[in-house]
């Protein structure tokens, strides 16, 4: 059959008494990499044949013919204006949807708190199930195209209960007095029932969009170019502009419709954004270059795993082993991706990929995987550590967005005759995003390139960390101001008056901490975004950009159970909890300090982690020079 194979060691071939101790059960380090097979007699796990690797298509799934009239930046814009607009309604929500459910719905501040956390950590959470239809059958586009009208639709339905009053309760005789005492008339079960649907709705209609937008940009630009590296990484830089641009429009423009036209129109605004959005992406549709979806890749995950497990008692050395399995010449058996070098971590899965004597000519994919595809899973484990230790900066960010409006309420908002309105505080991350963002190539990268000697300042995972050590800084100095505020409240008689802001003190000391904030995230989630991009598998790039999505929605499901623990440990009928809805009377300094040392705890991980890591083009590197000295 044209079959390239390296025999056993005891099918004839002669090894040097070295290499088979080097290769031998009781020496740990040896290299599986010397049994490598390419091999005709092997069905694709899909039966699709073997594809082009990475090789763009359009959307028929047809080859373009002149690449220069596809992509590039030209083909991004059109992407960027409906992650824009996504965030622009995720944040618009996020920040109106306490003041609307406690104003309008007369619903508690902490259960409205908890309504809001899980809506953005289902938002968040769900990108998995858009990564993987992304990556097994719909392509990045289609799987964009769906759940961006999905989003739609549930942004509609907001907008109805904003605007219909049979949607609502009664809001005569509801002064903020009455608001105060739990006077005012409930939400009926059904009414609060209809809104947690629409919300959840557009929740779950940001899981195709969230892992694909950024991915499905990134693969308008030529991996084979010179300047793809320096493209890439401008590429997520400009991505995060353009979710910052659409954060700032939520905190002013959409706050102001709010308060000057009501709340029926500004959640409209978002609804209107989101409608024109996905006419500009749809607009675009001619100028992408696609990926062809490469089959389920959790069905290639449980492949390997079932494979490894049956052949769990084989051994590396014994004499009816051929060698580990691939398809021969360039192209992998995986539809959408290139061969991927054999490594020597998680070497207990590589026993899916043994070829013994008895697995016939044409085994099945789940007795016998290509070493492609072993390696897939392995990169999926290597890679959960790093969008795992960025989960508390989610936390922080999610506790920001309930924690510090509360805050603001009782300070001083204006700036000189102009008052901000309470709900255009988390405005200032996203300046201080924009303006480190701005900066970042003509003083941030020059500067630090001198200190590392890193082509682009920092590598991925210093940039991760260096955003994780800065929100530790945001955190700590949250509770400090949080601790002069309460005392300040206290001793100027502001303890029952929650919702009074005291004119003596400014909201402005806010800014250091939301400053801060909007610093680590620039440094942390555009370095996760580029990292989790190039270092997952090709077939699963959509699945990669999941893990940075997933990490931020377990980290405001996980603010609502921290929320909920902290309520329950530290009240009771004496004495408030720590985040009691009065915060003059509450602790939210302790519950600051709480999350300063769960971040440090949090940091010290990922450098262990950090430093383990190895990037695959190292790996690469090192892959090839051993078999040159083995085989030369």
């Amino acid at each position: 059959m044209g079959s390239r194979e390296i025999k056993s060691p005891e099918g004839g071939i002669k090894t040097p008494a070295s290499l088979e101790e080097q290769y031998s059960d009781t020496n740990p380090r040896k290299k599986l990499g010397f049994y490598f097979i390419e091999s005709d007699d092997r069905r694709t796990a899909f039966g699709r044949g073997y594809t082009g690797g990475t090789t763009p298509v359009n959307i028929h799934g047809k080859p373009i013919a002149d690449l220069s009239k596809t992509g590039g930046w030209f083909a991004a814009f059109f992407i960027f204006g409906n992650e824009m607009a996504e965030r622009m309604a995720y944040f618009g929500l996020s920040v109106n949807m306490v003041a609307f459910m406690f104003y309008v719905m007369h619903r508690p501040f902490s259960s409205s708190s908890n309504a809001v956390n899980n809506f953005l950590g289902i938002s968040q959470a769900s990108s998995v199930l858009g990564g993987f239809l992304a990556d097994a059958y719909l392509g990045r586009y289609w799987t964009i195209a769906i759940f961006t009208t999905i989003y739609l639709a549930g942004l509609t339905g907001i907008t109805l209960c904003a605007t219909m009053d049979a949607l609502k309760p009664n809001q005569d005789q509801c002064e903020q007095i009455s608001l105060l005492l739990g006077n005012c008339e409930p939400a009926k079960s059904w009414q609060m029932l209809y809104l947690y649907s629409v919300l959840y709705l557009t929740g779950f209609g940001a899981a195709g969009i969230r892992p694909c937008v950024s991915s499905f940009g990134a693969d308008q630009f030529d991996e084979t170019s010179p300047d793809y590296k320096s493209h890439l990484d401008r590429f997520f830089n400009f991505f995060y502009l353009s979710v910052t641009i659409g954060a700032i429009i939520a905190f002013t423009a959409v706050v102001y419709i709010q308060m000057e036209l009501g709340w029926g129109l500004a959640f409209g605004s978002l609804a209107i954004a989101m409608g024109l959005s996905n006419f500009v992406f749809f607009l675009g549709t001619p100028l992408y270059r696609h990926r062809l979806p490469g089959g389920s890749p959790l069905t290639r995950v449980a492949q390997v795993l079932v494979a490894a497990y049956r052949k769990r008692k084989a051994s590396f050395s014994s004499s009816e082993l051929i060698g580990l399995y691939e398809v021969p010449g360039k192209h992998s058996a995986i539809k959408g991706s290139r061969k991927i070098n054999h490594t020597n971590e998680f070497r207990c899965l590589d026993k899916a990929a043994l070829q013994l004597k008895e697995d016939g000519v044409d085994p099945s994919p789940w007795r016998l995987c290509t070493v492609t595809q072993v390696e897939e899973v392995k990169i999926l484990l290597k890679l959960i550590p790093v969008p795992a230790c960025t989960i508390m900066l989610s936390v922080v960010l999610t506790e920001y967005l309930t924690l510090s409006v509360q805050q603001a309420y009782t300070l001083n908002t204006h700036m000189g005759h102009l008052k901000l309105p309470v709900t255009c505080m988390p405005v200032f991350p996203g300046l201080s995003i924009f303006l480190i963002l701005s900066l970042y190539y003509s003083t941030f990268v020059p500067l630090s390139r001198r200190i590392t000697g890193h082509p682009h300042g920092a590598s991925q995972l210093q940039r991760v960390g260096i955003g994780l050590a800065v929100s530790i800084l945001s955190v700590a100095w949250a509770a400090i101001f949080e601790r002069y505020r309460r005392n300040y409240a206290i001793k100027h008689d502001y303890e029952v008056s929650f919702l009074t802001a005291m004119p003596g003190l400014s909201a402005y000391w806010l800014l250091i901490q939301y400053c801060l904030i909007g610093i680590a995230e620039v440094f942390c989630i555009v370095g996760l975004l580029e990292f989790l991009y190039e270092e997952a598998p090709d077939a699963m790039k959509s699945i990669g950009s999941a893990y940075a999505a997933l990490a931020g929605g377990l980290g405001c499901f996980i603010a609502s159970i921290l929320n909920s623990i902290i309520k329950s440990v530290t009240g009771s009928t004496e004495k408030p909890s720590w985040l009691s809805q009065n915060i003059n009377t509450g602790r939210f300094d302790y519950f600051y300090w709480i999350l300063t040392v769960l971040s440090v705890i949090n940091f010290c991980i990922f450098l262990y982690s950090a430093h383990r890591y190895k990037y695959r083009a190292e790996q690469q590197t090192v892959t090839k020079i051993k078999e040159e000295l083995i085989h030369g």
